[in-house]
């Protein structure tokens, strides 16, 4: 059995960018602010009257990874049912409310850890400020003002002619204001659009008005690939700069996809710890082996590995030793065979047909290995693949 030394911890990994300097906010037993690593949020698609389910889903969202979650509540049996499911859920549940301020003041009543207003859709809500203020902080709940292109204040699409970087701005500062006004400060903003470019420029706008922490997200991105691209352009570009305090990325999939893409672009930024990392190469001509069968092969062998393991699985004698040798584990592969390395050292070299088995292998004796020396389960929940 080859030995690994697993040698000191690593420093932090680089960043592209300090984070933004924003207050810091709880949501529940979540910190939000440029003091806590930047979260990740989704929201459930069940009825929320159908509590079972609803807990089922967000008990699916925890063991992905999932922060905070966000769940609806259009109607009074909504609102009935948020008791239960605020104590049940072992992370912390967000009330999402729009049209009627009533049930701004039931979520707070039953418990929840946040409230998500939309100011554009709810009756008189700038009349009932001071109230909904008074009540959040007396209960410890926080608040999120959610600005959204699709439902903007009618006095702002008549002044901008339609939902501009600037509208969105000006209603978020016109509320925040109001919030701040009766001493409530315990919110954070969001100022979404369905359009990456839109999006990102308000938000730089945003950031420049004041030191709230901001809840980014594209809205109505789209389905699962149009959509991950659209939020992983978006959040890259802000992200990058400093600018976000937790994120959700909408997509037209089950919400544990969401979960899955916001991990990744946040483990892609080294704004969270990478857990698998799968190198693959995308294959060409000079590729001797099947990259394609060996990397989905490799990946679905791991799923459930959560240690920090960057695995490279390569096809050919150009790139494939080097990124091997830089992988914790990796083949190069060619001529019906591969290399096995291991922390940079060739270990053995194996027919094609025993190479996933090998790494397979190789990878659950490095994890535990580390999952011992940290005293943790090393395979649990999902792997975060990047397949290049």
């Amino acid at each position: 059995m080859t030995s690994v030394n697993l040698g000191m911890p690593a420093p932090p990994p680089p960043v592209l960018a300090p984070r933004r300097k924003t207050r810091q906010i709880k949501v529940g037993s979540v910190g939000v602010g440029s003091e806590s690593p930047v979260s990740v949020q989704s929201m459930t698609t069940t009825p929320t009257t159908d509590i079972n389910a609803t807990l089922q889903q967000i008990a699916e969202l925890t063991a992905a990874g999932c922060d905070i979650v966000r769940v609806a509540c259009p109607s009074a049996d909504d609102a009935e049912a948020l008791p239960i499911i605020a104590r049940k859920s072992k992370i912390p549940v967000i009330a999402d409310i729009h049209f009627q301020p009533k049930y701004v003041f039931a979520a707070i009543d039953a418990g929840c850890a946040g409230v998500r207003v939309n100011p554009g859709n709810i009756r008189k809500f700038d009349d009932q400020v001071k109230e909904i203020a008074q009540a959040a902080r007396d209960a410890g709940v926080s608040i999120r003002i959610g600005v959204n292109a699709g439902s903007l204040d009618p006095r702002l699409l008549r002044k901008y002619g339609k939902a501009t970087p600037e509208a969105l701005v000006e209603s978020a500062v016109w509320e925040a204001s109001l919030f701040e006004e009766h001493g409530f400060h315990d919110f954070k903003i969001s100022v979404k659009h369905n359009d990456p470019v839109v999006m990102v420029r308000a938000y730089e706008l945003l950031a420049e008005r004041g030191d709230w922490p901001l809840h980014l997200g594209v809205t109505e991105a789209g389905p699962a690939f149009q959509g991950t691209i659209k939020s992983a352009t978006a959040f890259g570009a802000l992200l990058s700069k400093g600018i976000g305090d937790t994120i959700r990325v909408s997509l037209s999939a089950p919400p544990v996809e969401e979960i899955k893409v916001g991990n990744q672009i946040l483990q892609s930024l080294n704004l969270r710890p990478r857990k698998l990392e799968i190198v693959s190469c995308p294959s060409c001509g000079r590729a001797q082996v099947d990259v394609y069968t060996l990397a989905e092969q490799v990946t679905k062998g791991l799923e459930g590995m959560t240690v920090p393991l960057r695995v490279a699985v390569m096809g050919c004698v150009v790139n494939g030793p080097g990124e091997a040798r830089e992988a914790d584990l990796g083949v190069a592969s060619g001529n019906g065979k591969g290399q096995i390395f291991v922390k940079g050292q060739v270990i053995k070299t194996v027919p094609e047909d025993q190479i996933v088995e090998t790494l397979i292998e190789e990878a659950m004796r490095i994890a535990e290995e580390m999952g011992n020396a940290d005293g943790e389960n090393a395979v649990k929940g999902s792997p975060v693949v990047n397949v290049g």
